[in-house]
């Protein structure tokens, strides 16, 4: 390489912006080096790959290139359009690249398989994985790990499973890949269960990645004992000084209901981001602390960090099950009026629930027809719906109950609330139809399920579960032991008339055991008196349920936190925290 290309070379090492790369670019085509391969290449490399690059330009160089492009150069363009908002084009390229003489290596199958994973496409994955094992490429950790993530993203667990199991060496990246993608596609039991099959096969150093998605399936399971381990680890590889570490330890504590530990985690925090302000005010609001949640949003305002959408959500979820009418309705108007930020479904549904938890209906149908193009979101009715069903409100909830099937998005659920609704108002005609709509449509009620943490281990149940190694004495300690003294300490089972097909809200002295019942009476044999039993549901905790732990947590002097598909039920002594759940 003669001395002038090196200079060259050397300043587009340095480049850091389009303007110096097109004043360098001018310098090599007056000295007829632009078709010199290193100069190329660097050229080339900072247009697609560098933040302040340009595609386009990047295109324009790659088009007027004399020789065949090596494939470093097919891969610069593939990487850059992989992480660009089309990730379609770089697919393209793959595809010119295939018909040309350059043969794909590990990296292009890297790059295509990210713009994959963007698109979802999964006749191209699947094309792109029989691409890479004809090459022999199948058995490297990049390429693998590549087809894990592009599986996942597609929703073929399975056959990610496969490939990472037939790995031949599983670095800390493979590890993070799979775990990362059983936590985002809601496989948190299975992503925690990854976790202990790592350190069992060796790979005991867990990084910032790891941490995150393994801290977000604990929240989501309510694993508050594996969490406090997690962040035990996270001060051991000291990245809890991370944000992305501390805003997932907060989130944790917060959604397995140690609100205490997240503040000391928030407080503890150097460097703080809105993600940051947005857990513990969403926390604050999913415990149904509305005060505190305006709270801490005043704090966030004051220390100049700028609110979003997602801010507003946590204030104003707290101000509905608080009963702040007023204070959610000042926050509503502020977002658009001081933060310039539109409301979307979700804000609207929040003022609904809130005007319809306070019995204020006309202003929970005006905000209904305020939202304009949303007023046919039947997110709203049935929020609205869920509000009648609490104050027994039959004529407006034949309203909602009307929308939902006009707007053919009626569902089980809605079945359920609007046949409480006629049950609590002894609507023997409106009960059968709603039993009559139910069957012609033969809709089914999603499963409920429950999870609760035994010491390390995470237990799932669900309705009648009979799947436990524990189950004969599970349901001999609940029928004997467990809702005999819950009645001797208040508790009176309902049966309740909202039957049907595919329905398990039943009488739980019968056949119909909720999970999280069973979830109750397996916490009280496996743990010691007096500790707090953490239970999380992904439906709405019935009645009669509701009923049953308040009785439990009376009976047993047990702390026993419920985190429903609402919000969060503290049950102490026989009383409840959530005053306003019906």
């Amino acid at each position: 390489m003669c001395e002038k290309a090196r200079v060259i070379v050397r300043m587009l090492q340095g480049c850091n912006s389009m303007t110096k790369l097109l004043k360098i670019h001018s310098h090599v085509i007056t000295n007829g080096l632009q078709h010199h391969p290193p100069i190329f290449d660097n050229l080339l490399r900072f247009c697609a790959v560098s933040v302040t690059g340009s595609l386009p330009h990047a295109l324009l160089l790659f088009r007027h290139h004399d020789s065949d492009p090596s494939t470093t150069a097919w891969n610069h363009l593939l990487r850059g359009f992989s992480a660009s908002p089309a990730p379609l084009s770089s697919l393209l390229l793959y595809n010119r690249m295939l018909l040309s003489s350059t043969r794909p290596d590990i990296y292009t199958f890297s790059f295509a398989l990210k713009a994959c994973e963007r698109l979802r496409s999964v006749p191209k994955c699947r094309e792109i994985h029989g691409s890479v094992i004809r090459s022999g490429f199948h058995t490297d950790n990049i390429v693998s790990t590549g087809l894990v993530r592009c599986y996942s993203a597609i929703g073929s667990i399975d056959v990610a499973f496969k490939v990472f199991d037939e790995m031949p060496v599983r670095d800390l990246i493979s590890w993070n890949a799979m775990i990362t993608c059983l936590s985002r596609a809601g496989l948190h039991h299975r992503a925690l269960g990854m976790h202990k099959r790592m350190v069992e096969e060796g790979v005991c150093r867990e990084d910032g990645y790891t941490l995150v998605a393994l801290l977000s399936s604990c929240a989501h399971v309510s694993a508050l004992n594996m969490g406090v381990m997690l962040h035990r680890k996270a001060c051991d590889v000291r990245c809890e000084g991370s944000v992305y570490v501390g805003n997932a330890l907060i989130d944790m504590y917060a959604k397995c209901g140690s609100l205490e530990k997240a503040v000391g985690v928030f407080d503890g925090m150097r460097k703080r981001d809105v993600s940051t302000w947005n857990s513990m005010i969403g926390g604050y609001g999913v415990h149904g602390k509305g005060t505190e949640a305006i709270s801490f949003f005043r704090k966030m305002v004051a220390f100049g960090v700028r609110p979003n959408a997602i801010t507003f959500l946590g204030v104003l979820l707290g101000c509905s099950h608080q009963g702040l009418v007023k204070e959610g309705a000042e926050h509503f108007k502020m977002m658009s009026s001081e933060f310039g930020l539109s409301p979307s479904v979700k804000h609207y549904g929040c003022m609904v629930d809130l005007y319809g938890r306070a019995g204020e209906f006309d202003k929970a149908i005006e905000m209904i027809h305020v939202s304009s193009c949303q007023e046919d979101d039947p997110v709203l009715w049935r929020t609205l719906l869920g509000s009648c069903k609490i104050h027994r409100n039959l004529e407006l909830g034949e309203v909602a109950m009307k929308k939902l099937v006009k707007l053919k998005a009626f569902n089980a659920g809605d079945y359920v609330l609007m046949t409480s609704i006629y049950s609590a108002a002894n609507d023997a005609q409106g009960f059968a139809s709603m039993r009559k709509l139910m069957r012609s449509r033969d809709l089914r009620t999603v499963p409920g399920w429950s999870w609760i943490e035994i010491g390390d281990q995470v237990h799932k149940f669900v309705v009648d579960d009979k799947t436990h190694p524990e189950t004969e004495q599970i349901y001999s300690e609940l029928q004997e032991v467990v809702i005999r003294r819950a009645m001797l300490a208040g508790y009176k089972p309902e049966e309740s008339n909202v039957t049907g097909p595919g329905l398990s809200d039943r009488l739980c002295l019968g056949s119909g055991f909720h999970s999280e019942k069973l979830a109750i009476a397996y916490g009280l044999m496996r743990t010691p008196a007096g500790t707090a039993l953490r239970i999380t549901k992904n439906l709405r905790v019935c009645r009669d349920c509701h009923s049953f732990t308040k009785g439990v947590s009376k009976a047993f002097n047990r702390e026993i936190v419920v985190r429903d598909r609402v919000r969060f039920h503290h049950f102490a002594g026989g009383l409840c925290s959530c005053n306003d759940y019906w």
